[in-house]
Parts: C-alpha cells; sequence; structure tokens
C-alpha cells in the first residue's frame, strides 16, 4: 500500500501542511507506505497543449512535458491512495493544485473512448482549508468542488472523499497586519476548539482510505 501525500499551500508548516502531515500519519497507521510533497516546491506549469500524451506510440497516463511534475505523475499513478490539500484562495483551490489536477487528469484521458485510460484505483483525499466560516463552505463551496471530485472519481476509479477546515487561523499575530475586518479573538477560538477536531479528521481520512 503506497500513498502519495501533497501540501498544495505555499506555506510549509501552517494550517493546511499541518492538516496533511495528520493526514499521513493516519496513511501511516493503516500500513501505508508515505511520501510527502511540499508542491510550490516544484517547477512547473499547467498543460502545455504539446498533446505528447495523445500521440500514437506513446504510452497513455503518462506526461512528456520536461519540468518537475511528471515524476510526480508517475508517483501518483503507482499508489493506492492520494492525499492532497490546498487553501482556498479566490474562492479556488491554489493555481498549483489547479495544474497538477489539470496535467495528471488530462494525460489518463482518452481521445479515442472519452473516458479514462487508467486500469488502476487510486483513492483520493482532499483536504481544503480556508478563511471563510463553515456556512460558506456549506452553502457554496461543497456544491461548486464537487466538479473537482466528480472528474477524480470518473478518471482515477477510486473513492473520493473530502474534508474542509474554516475560519482558519491566518496568522500568529494580527496586530502585526491590515486585517481589521476580522477578530483574532474569534479566529484563535475556532483553532483552540475546532482545529484539534479537524486534524483528527484528517488522520482518520488518511487511514480510512488507505484500508480501502
Amino acid at each position: 500500500m503506497k500513498a502519495i501525500v501533497i501540501n498544495a499551500s505555499p506555506r510549509k508548516n501552517w494550517n493546511t501542511a499541518e492538516l496533511i502531515k495528520s493526514a499521513k500519519k493516519g496513511a501511516e497507521s493503516a500500513g501505508a507506505e508515505t511520501e510527502y510533497f511540499d508542491l510550490y516546491d516544484l517547477s512547473f506549469r499547467g498543460c502545455m497543449s504539446c498533446l505528447a500524451c495523445k500521440r500514437k506510440g506513446n504510452e497513455p497516463c503518462r506526461c512528456y512535458w520536461n519540468d518537475d511534475l511528471p515524476p510526480l505523475i508517475e508517483k501518483i499513478l503507482n499508489a493506492n491512495t492520494l492525499l492532497i490539500g490546498s487553501p482556498i484562495y479566490f474562492g479556488e483551490p491554489t493555481a498549483q493544485f489547479r495544474a497538477l489536477l489539470e496535467r495528471l487528469l488530462f494525460c489518463v484521458l482518452s481521445y479515442d473512448t472519452r473516458s479514462s485510460a487508467f486500469k488502476g484505483k487510486l483513492n483520493i483525499g482532499l483536504i481544503y482549508t480556508m478563511n471563510a466560516p463553515r456556512e460558506t463552505y456549506e452553502n457554496i463551496y461543497l456544491e461548486k468542488f464537487k466538479f473537482h471530485e466528480h472528474s477524480l472519481v470518473r478518471l482515477l476509479n477510486g473513492e473520493v472523499r473530502s474534508l474542509a477546515s474554516c475560519d482558519t487561523l491566518q496568522v500568529p499575530d494580527y496586530s502585526k497586519y491590515n486585517m481589521a475586518a476580522f477578530s483574532e479573538e474569534h479566529k484563535r477560538k475556532v483553532h483552540d476548539e475546532v482545529f484539534p477536531q479537524d486534524l483528527q479528521n484528517a488522520y482518520k481520512l488518511g487511514a480510512e482510505l488507505s484500508r480501502i
């Protein structure tokens, strides 16, 4: 059992990273061998439309563009579980998260059958962190993010589960920033009372997806 764990946040030691590392520990508790990546350490772009993954004679389910992403895509497609976390910026996961999904999903999409060329099964855990409150996630983002999740299910043949950590603490000291619209007292209260539960849920997510 192999799990690839990806932090798609530019911050290596904050909310998203903490949650995805907890999911990693959960996967390891289920016996999975894990490999961890900070996505912002890699140099890559979104799909370059070279169509090499569709060229006759080339292997399907492989990205041929020469940057840091093809080795990671290969590792993902040879794993049993993918755990990936991203903060939400302007209502969407990070640009790096979307670029990874763009490259990953396009190379497994068959233009002969309009279905997946991927013969394996990859379970996926998505962890979202956001400054927005729980109500915004449930009323707006939950439905919006189903597009990504549906594509992952359809093309990677596994189970997809998501977890959202809302109303997160943005910085250690709000007095140093122009953030008067937010209550540091409220943010710290959520961080102290709710975030530990989110960490437990992330651990459980990693463990359960690694057992399926």
